[in-house]
């Protein structure tokens, strides 16, 4: 199976911590120059770090800039002016709250970060992937897209509009050789998380106990899912062995949705 991706170059957006810093590490194990985004540049300088610590030849470079904003995807767009892959990570679950008590500013403060920053990058780099005859674009979705949280509505929204995005850009790549698909994490053991175990004062354990018994009680893995599980994925749809997958959705949540389709 042909994972090499030596040559190609690849921003991942939202990639200081969590889900993306672990696709971003499995890019770069698998031979792309990575580039490194975050909201300031010492997280971005701090992700490089442990990047080059665990693979002291990776070719890594940052990409700091705020996505969330037209401005930020403008200057990422000026600091990486060509990529090969792109990875739509950015994403925020800053609220929970019932429906009734979501503000306008907070249903619109979720679509800039978790929908416009993936349409607008897309939007910047797209037509010379098409013009090159070859790209790889992945949209980091959610389980909650699809099993819709009750805590956070405009989150599970704002992530159904990631695959709704992902798949309509496919459409319009038809034979291009550049593949867009998303992905569907379940609950991951990233900053988010842990630190919601951590403010639990249970251990891990105990806290995924009761999580998958009452929360997610269709889990067939019962238990969260690591970060490098999901980027594994990621890695994949990246490469060359996965240029016959187009348009799809695909999972790595553990068994948490019911229908098998």
């Amino acid at each position: 199976m042909d994972l090499d991706l030596s040559g190609k170059v690849a921003l991942v957006t939202g990639s200081t911590a969590g889900i993306g810093l672990a696709i971003a590490t499995g890019l770069a194990e698998a031979g792309a120059h990575v580039w490194v985004n975050g909201r300031t540049s010492e997280r971005v300088d701090s992700a490089i770090a442990r990047i080059r610590s665990a693979l002291p030849g990776a070719i890594v470079s940052p990409a700091p800039g705020d996505l969330a904003t037209a401005e930020g995807a403008e200057k990422v767009t000026r600091t990486v002016p060509s990529v090969d892959i792109l990875i739509n990570n950015l994403g925020a679950v800053n609220v929970r709250k019932s429906f009734v008590d979501l503000t306008d500013d907070e249903w619109r403060e979720m679509f800039e970060i978790n929908v416009m920053t993936g349409v607008r990058i897309t939007r910047a780099y797209l037509p010379q992937m098409s013009e090159r005859g070859w790209g790889r674009i992945v949209f980091v979705s959610s389980e909650s897209a699809l099993q819709i949280p009750v805590e956070m509505i405009h989150y599970g929204v704002s992530k159904a509009a990631n695959i709704v995005v992902a798949r309509g850009i496919a459409e319009t790549l038809v034979g291009s050789n550049v593949t867009v698909n998303s992905v569907i994490p379940g609950p991951t053991l990233a900053q988010g998380l842990t630190k919601r175990i951590a403010e639990s004062g249970k251990s891990e354990a105990e806290y995924a106990d009761e999580f998958f018994r009452t929360v997610r009680p269709t889990s067939l893995n019962r238990r969260f899912a690591s970060t490098e599980e999901v980027a594994n994925l990621v890695v994949y749809l990246c490469s060359p062995a996965a240029s016959g997958t187009h348009g799809a959705a695909l999972r790595v949540e553990g068994g948490i949705l019911k229908n098998a389709f």
